[in-house]
């Protein structure tokens, strides 16, 4: 595909009860229209994808209580070519992430409520687990609070990893040490009981957060010491319009290229809260609930340059496309089955 500013959209989904054949694959106009070609790789309930820095091999989780992890190489035209897999030690992976070294593949397990450390090798392949770190903990939500439920482990920009607890609202920010695998120390943050924090993304600047809160529909915002991996919560703002009494999960937020803008995808509400991250006195706020376009918007993703939202309907079988700077939307929405997870990709790095 010829580098003029489109770009490609891995296409992660559930197939054992959403009907998906495996990862798909859609190709993105600079407009931002999407053209689905089909499924690339039959891998089992793939609900979370990530690519390696390099951008040679694509790394996807199979959400199953016997979870793996799976390598797959990422051919010229896009398709992809199973490497191996490896057991994620762990039940119902729901999220993993590359290390910035290129020599790790993290992963979220919700079920067992564990974060897993699995060495890269040659040809992204992936080795034996190095570190199975398991998390302890509860919340007052019965039913999702139960004990531990991890939900994402990702990177700050000096290499730390911080994993996300919705099962005992915390998250938990770790040292790494790249020769043996290990994540070692642990300086855990309490959040307000019974919140359910999911997914959390840093502002380009580095030095603020803002954790998405599943079970409470709110983001907290934070500032973050990058020196020292110190993160300290500020304020939460709601996700939904206050009038709004009907049950709402939020899914995932997204920070603009530029920093000006945060987005958080309501499931329930069916909407994306858009708050100004760039206000004059510094703290966010809440500017607009727009409509998502889809049902129940799982995951959103900004495409390679920040200009496009793109937002999975995992209930209404479809990806709708939004212009970042007033979601406005750019076509109809195009049709996919159980869209959970959305990887766009630039042509050049894919290729």
């Amino acid at each position: 595909m010829p580098d003029n500013g489109a770009y490609r959209v891995y296409l992660g989904a559930y197939t054992a009860e959403g009907g998906a054949a495996g990862i798909g694959l859609a190709e993105a106009s600079p407009a931002g229209s999407l053209h689905v070609t089909g499924h690339v790789a039959e891998v089992a309930d793939p609900s979370f994808l990530a690519l390696a820095p390099d951008g040679g091999t694509l790394y996807a989780v199979s959400e199953r209580s016997e979870g793996r992890v799976v390598a797959l190489s990422v051919r010229p035209d896009g398709t992809l070519r199973e490497v191996n897999s490896q057991p994620a030690e762990g039940a119902s992976p729901c999220h993993l992430s590359v290390h910035p070294s290129g020599r790790y593949l993290l992963t979220a397990n919700y079920g067992s409520g564990n974060v897993v450390v699995h060495p890269i090798g040659e040809g992204g392949a992936l080795r034996s687990a190095t570190h199975v770190l398991q998390h302890r903990g509860t919340g007052p939500n019965p039913h999702r609070q139960e004990g531990p439920h991890l939900h994402q482990v990702l990177t700050d920009p000096a290499g730390r990893v911080l994993v996300v607890d919705l099962g005992s609202d915390a998250v938990h920010v770790h040292d790494f040490d790249t020769d043996t695998g290990h994540l070692v120390n642990d300086r855990t943050v309490g959040l307000r009981a019974g919140s359910g924090p999911r997914h959390l993304a840093f502002h380009p600047d580095g030095e603020r957060g803002y954790l998405l809160n599943e079970l409470a529909s709110s983001i907290t915002e934070f500032d973050y010491d990058s020196s020292t991996g110190v993160l300290r919560p500020l304020h939460a703002l709601s996700t939904l319009p206050p009038d709004y009494a009907r049950a709402n999960l939020a899914a995932e937020v997204v920070v603009d290229l530029r920093g000006r803008y945060v987005f958080a995808s309501n499931r329930g509400h069916d909407s994306i809260a858009v708050f100004d991250a760039d206000s004059a006195d510094g703290e966010l706020r809440l500017v607009d609930i727009r409509p998502a376009g889809v049902t129940e918007p799982r995951h959103i993703a900004l495409s390679p340059d920040g200009s496009v939202l793109l937002v999975a309907g995992q209930r209404s079988n479809d990806v709708q496309a939004f212009a970042v700077d007033d979601l406005t939307p750019l076509g109809e929405p195009v049709a996919v089955p159980s869209p959970v997870c959305l990887l766009p990709v630039q042509s050049s790095l894919a290729s």
